[in-house]
């Protein structure tokens, strides 16, 4: 059965000898690059292209076409290979961008034809260069990755991101695209051209079977895998765009500990070119170990349990089981070996989370400000941010099998899906439990810190809060958003303030849409502002009528590609008088509960996380402390 993969989303090999397949609506070059455990390419003879087809284990089609299949045997890569990436780039003279041509499919397959595993590579615009899916080596397994990260600067910022100098990236990508070099590069394209088929090896790198000293065989860093298709995204955090710096060193690890015991675990330890990178990457890493060990100790019982039916049912279809000594003796062996199967899959699994908790405990303490949870000291700094981060905390991710065992949910930034924050007491069994005003409060004191935590992150200025709170119901919640100052207008009250907020934020959508698709994104009317924008939206569908409704749902569908995002605190329930028009907007947002729930599901090993919300602690100033910095730096890059 084949594996359709999302942005991010992974899958096992079990075979090293497959086959990779193209299908696009327009011709296509398909090129293929070898690096190590960061995805750093060694040089140019790492690229396989029409001009140099080979390398160890494969040989890319010779030219641009809308179909493309040819195998690639991993065993023959070579043991410094950690990553090949597959990448996808628009020929000259064909389309100018990914965006204006039918989504790229790409498969890859056993040697006998049968698909292991597929992704179409969507979300794509102005891109004209594109990394479609890499495989990778862990632990001496490989894995398949769907990555669909693209480069609108086209091949040669792809390379130059993979670690190639400027002159030998922009010299390699013209030999790939069949374009005539710069004369300064004429000299280097025709070395690059004339490179052998076989990688070389850069002075001081190991040979083929051989390893550095201190470094292990077949060792993979984490991959930035975060989980998958509607609920929880895999997807990988944007990589540097320019490698004008080196990446930041790897932390030092610790002295091995007593001979036989697992190496003490160091924050940031996974691949990446910052310590954010880093440490985003370990995150998910932690996620993807939880997932497979809990996953295991689950097919182990379920054998256990399933061989133990099967062997009561043998002693009862014998005749002689059936009597009192012979078939208890029967049965009771039959016991002893589940619950000694069971037994020893518990200590497999103990022994896992015992090392995960010990990654936990230095991982947590070292989080920056996007990924921490309220209570970390971080939060009492007062540095202000100069970039986006890579991600955003959403809460807390565990599992019944490993109890105090919490790995934060990352939400990559910006937001590519709104969020709905259910307030509703039939969303869950804790739910339930809760009284109505309280829950609701609940939920409007985790959109408010939300809310707080994006504009934190963010540069001064670079993030605007609207709020629409059509009967005030959400007014206490609010307070510190509306004391601070830090909202792009008050919250908007009423049929006429709903009307109003969405009729601002739908042009801005329109403007850009109309600016993006005639190729001048700057060109706005000074009056469009060019930060981002959260909209909360508060005790929906109170103050909506069908246009407003309409709006909402262009906002929810149109808006993350252009900066709006929506972040809706909302019973659906109490919107249900709309039958199956809102339908759509629900399955748009992602479900995050105020209170503890196991609604969240990946669709790797399906298991059912519960989700924990990150909220600050009662009695805490953290909030306040917050936006007051968040005020003085709007105050201070006011011109």
């Amino acid at each position: 059965m084949t594996a359709e993969l999302v942005r991010g989303q992974n899958h096992p090999l079990s075979r090293h000898r497959v086959e990779i397949g193209v299908t696009a609506d327009t011709p296509v070059l398909a090129l293929v690059s070898t690096g190590d455990d960061e995805g750093r390419m060694p040089g140019p003879e790492a690229l396989a292209h029409p001009g140099t087809r080979a390398l160890p284990g494969l040989e890319v089609p010779g030219a641009s076409a809308d179909r493309h299949r040819f195998p690639l045997d991993l065993d023959a890569v070579g043991a410094a290979v950690h990553r090949v990436r597959l990448v996808l780039a628009l020929p000259r003279g064909g389309p100018a961008r990914f965006g204006a041509v039918p989504a790229p499919h790409v498969v890859v397959a056993g040697a006998d034809g049968v698909e292991v595993a597929a992704y179409t590579v969507t979300g794509l615009d102005s891109e004209t260069a594109v990394v479609a899916l890499e495989l990778y080596r862990r632990q001496g397994a490989w894995k398949v990755r769907a990555v669909g990260q693209g480069y609108a600067d086209g091949l040669e910022a792809l390379l130059a991101d993979a670690g190639l100098a400027g002159t030998t990236a922009t010299a390699l990508a013209a030999a790939a695209l069949g374009e005539a070099p710069r004369e300064e590069d004429a000299a280097l394209q025709v070395a690059v051209t004339a490179a052998p088929t076989a990688a070389r090896l850069l002075p001081g790198e190991p040979q083929a079977g051989q390893t550095r000293p201190g470094e292990a065989q077949a060792g993979d860093t984490r991959p930035g895998d975060a989980p998958g298709p509607t609920t929880i995204d895999y997807a990988h955090p944007r990589r540097r765009r320019t490698t004008t710096e080196p990446p930041e060193p790897a932390p030092t690890a610790d002295p091995p500990g007593e001979p036989g015991t697992p190496p003490r675990p160091v924050a940031g330890d996974a691949s990446g070119w910052s310590m954010e990178e880093r440490l985003y990457n370990q995150v998910w890493g932690m996620f993807e170990d939880l997932a497979r060990t809990v996953a295991a100790y689950r097919g182990a019982v379920d054998f256990a349990d399933s061989r133990l039916d099967r062997e009561l049912d043998e002693a009862l279809s014998d005749p002689r089981g059936r009597l009192a000594g012979p078939g208890d003796a029967a049965r009771d062996a039959a016991r002893e070996r589940r619950d000694e199967l069971v037994a020893r899959a518990r200590a497999v699994l103990d022994r896992d989370l015992a090392q995960l908790r010990a990654e936990s405990e230095v991982v947590e303490p070292a989080l920056p400000t996007a990924y921490a949870r309220w209570d970390n000291p971080v939060w009492h700094g007062t540095d202000v941010p100069h970039e986006v981060p890579l991600a955003l905390r959403l809460g807390d991710l565990s599992l019944p099998e490993a109890p105090g065992l919490r790995v934060p949910m990352l939400m990559r930034l910006p937001l590519e899906r709104g969020l709905w924050i259910d307030n509703g007491r039939t969303g869950s069994e804790a739910a339930m439990t809760m009284d109505t005003d309280r829950l609701r409060r609940l939920a409007m004191d985790m959109a408010v810190a939300h809310a707080v935590r994006l504009l934190a992150v963010h540069p001064g200025g670079r993030y605007c809060v609207h709020v629409i709170d059509a009967a005030g119901a959400g007014a206490a919640a609010l307070a510190p958003l509306v004391r601070s100052g830090v909202l792009a207008a008050p919250p908007a009250t009423g049929a006429e303030g709903v009307t109003a907020t969405l009729e601002r934020l739908t042009r801005r959508v329109d403007l850009v849409q109309m600016a993006v698709r005639a190729g001048a994104p700057e060109e706005l009317p000074p009056d469009v502002d060019p930060a981002d924008h959260l909209l909360i939206v508060h005790d929906f569908p109170h103050g909506f009528d069908d246009r407003a409704v309409t709006r909402l749902r262009y906002l929810a569908d149109e808006g993350p590609a252009v900066g709006v995002h929506l972040l809706m605190v909302a019973d659906r329930d109490e919107a249900s008088a709309y039958g199956p028009l809102l339908d759509p907007l629900w399955r748009a947002l992602m479900r995050l509960s105020p209170v503890p729930d196991h609604h969240l599901a990946d669709p790797w090993v399906h298991h059912a996380w519960t989700f924990e919300p990150d909220l600050p602690p009662q009695h805490s100033a953290v909030v306040d402390r917050a936006l007051e910095r968040i005020a003085r730096a709007r105050r201070g890059a006011r011109p």
